[in-house]
């Protein structure tokens, strides 16, 4: 729709008016503004700087909408003449704008505006919308305060002023649109009549009701069509006043000032007077006169949003090392009001948890300590054997029992094999191979068997065909030289993580040839003591059973409260979203 209201418009079917009510007063009481023809859409009259002056709306019929008889109205909402009205009131403390009144409209009767002037006039600005079908316009004030009109490219603009008599104004001007004159015999045969009067305009504090004028068949006095009776005779509505006892006290609250704090637990305060209608004037009275109703609270906490504090996203992992002493870490994020993890410096860093702490596993078991294989094979032909150093030894890292190492004895020996040797029937023995050990003591061996030999080769004979020789020794031990210093290495940990690229370690010494602690190894053979391990990603398991149970689940994500078990079971899908950003509550739902 066009600003005329129209679907499709082109914003030319109506006409803006609007105007500045700038007259200066000089007697307390109520001063016509300006009157809004029926109609009127889009309408929109403002203070234009606050003051202790008061706008007010009445109809043509004499009914208060707001502010009549002295009573002054909350802010708020008023329904009349067929819209809507929003009364704002801006705060008395803090605010330098002035009073206003707004309306879509249309309005289905005339309708006055009035200043209930009280200081000098700080300026009332008027607009509304009417259709080009209405001719009529802001009607002007009939005691020469005119000021003249002025037409623009927008529309009318009217300034006028004049004050009136206290109260609201004695009549009540006439729409401005002429009104067809009837013929002259219906003339006589109807005529105006007397026929009531309208409602108070206030209940207390002196009221204003008016005279109701009926066209009536001037022999049944039948009530007929005004338009049937001529109305340049029609009788002059008269005021009088109604409903004049005293008003009684009541309470004026003003607007709440701003929360003390941006954020966290604060304060914040209000205005509240008592006042009264006297000699058609609002004053503030002692308080005394409003102890028939309950003061209103002048002072309230607030909380804009809760402050960006620290929050403890996860339990503390499992310890480093199986024994001994280690570290072990848990995730610590700021978290803001909404459950988003910031930056660590919105939070005080001087209350930040601890992260990462020394762990004590207790004393470390025993485990079995082994050397790389032997390079030598102890037959150069054939099958042999190749050994490798073990030993029992005290362990800082290992998971086993404490009672020992156990009989599960890693192998010292294994078998190796450098291929055929020669074969005629008698024993064959080949060379005895290289001593096991390239230092201390060690196993040599030599390949014994029962061959035959002839012009085409040597055949493999079953062992029995040479039981009538002696058979030669297959293994002897032997010892190049003392050892001295010597790598020796556990089995590796457990790796410390399942997925996302974790570590594993093992424990490696330095050992003599009397297995004590040495420093005669060479420092670019030293095996590796860590490495990594499940390189693979961390694949999330989704729980078909995580359902909010409750439709304000984003209210317990907001207050932080899903580190408790109740809160995450009843809204777990709500809790399992914030973790996206942290894995905090995933491990443990």
């Amino acid at each position: 729709m066009d600003k005329c209201g129209v679907c499709g418009g082109d914003n030319t079917a109506c006409r803006l008016v609007s105007g500045l009510f700038q007259h200066s007063l000089s007697q307390v009481g109520y001063h016509k503004i300006v009157e809004i023809p029926e109609g009127a859409t889009k309408i929109n009259i403002t203070e234009m700087v606050k003051s202790r002056n008061y706008l007010a709306l009445r109809t043509r019929s004499g009914r208060s909408i707001i502010n009549g008889n002295w009573a002054i109205d909350r802010p708020g909402k008023y329904e009349g003449v067929g819209t809507m009205f929003t009364y704002r009131r801006p705060n008395e403390i803090s605010s330098t704008a002035g009073e206003s009144f707004l309306a879509e409209g249309p309005t289905n009767e005339i309708l006055d505006v009035y200043m209930i002037y009280q200081q000098p006039n700080p300026g009332v600005h008027y607009e509304f919308i009417l259709p080009l079908d209405n001719t009529a316009g802001p009607h002007l004030p009939t005691d020469g305060s005119a000021e003249g009109n002025t037409v623009n490219g927008q529309g009318v603009t009217d300034h006028y002023g004049g004050p009136s008599q206290g109260g609201y104004p004695s009549q009540v001007p006439d729409n401005q649109v002429p009104q067809p004159q009837p013929p002259p015999h219906r003339q006589r045969e109807y005529n105006w009549k007397l026929t009531g009067t309208t409602d108070c305009s206030a209940t207390c504090g002196k009221g204003s009701r008016y005279t109701v004028f009926s066209c009536v068949h001037r022999v049944t006095h039948a009530q007929v069509s005004e338009a049937l009776c001529d109305r340049a005779t029609k009788p002059s509505i008269q005021e009088e006043p109604c409903n004049t006892e005293p008003c009684p006290a009541f309470w004026d609250i003003g607007e709440w000032s701003e929360c003390s704090k941006t954020c966290g637990l604060g304060v914040q305060h209000r205005q509240v007077l008592c006042r009264q209608v006297y000699a058609n004037r609002t004053l503030n009275v002692h308080t005394s006169r409003c102890r028939h109703l309950e003061r209103p609270e002048t002072t309230s906490t607030c909380q804009l949003k809760i402050c960006s504090e620290w929050q403890i996203r996860s339990e503390w992992s499992p310890c480093s090392v199986p024994c001994g002493v280690g570290q072990r870490r848990r995730e610590v994020h700021c978290l803001s009001n909404v459950g988003d993890i910031v930056a660590d410096e919105e939070c005080n860093m001087n209350l930040r948890p601890t992260d990462v702490e020394n762990c004590d596993m207790g004393p470390c078991a025993k485990s079995w300590f082994f050397t790389d294989w032997g390079s030598r094979c102890s037959a150069e032909c054939g099958i042999g054997v190749r050994t490798r150093g073990v030993l029992c030894l005290m362990n800082h890292i290992s998971s086993l029992p404490l009672e020992g190492c156990g009989s599960e004895r890693p192998q010292e020996t294994q078998v190796c094999n450098n291929g055929p040797c020669d074969s005629r029937i008698e024993w064959y023995t080949g060379p005895w191979s290289e001593c096991s050990a390239d230092c201390g003591r060690g196993t040599q061996q030599r390949l014994v068997a029962c061959l035959m030999s002839s012009d085409d080769g040597f055949t493999v004979m079953p062992q029995y065909e040479c039981s009538s020789l002696d058979k030669p020794l297959s293994q002897q031990s032997c010892q190049i030289k003392a050892c001295g210093a010597k790598w020796y290495y556990t089995d590796w940990s457990a790796c410390s993580k399942t997925c996302e690229s974790g570590f594993r370690i093992r424990e490696v010494r330095c050992l003599s040839d009397d297995m004590l602690s040495a420093e005669g190894c060479e420092e670019h053979l030293r095996p590796a003591d860590r490495e990594e391990c499940n390189p693979g990603p961390c694949i999330p398991q989704i729980d078909e059973n995580c359902r909010d149970k409750y439709f304000n689940c984003n209210v317990v994500v907001q207050a932080r409260l899903c580190v408790y078990n109740y809160y995450r079971m009843a809204c777990c899908a709500s809790c399992s979203r914030v973790p996206h950003r942290s894995s905090g509550f995933r491990g443990r739902r």
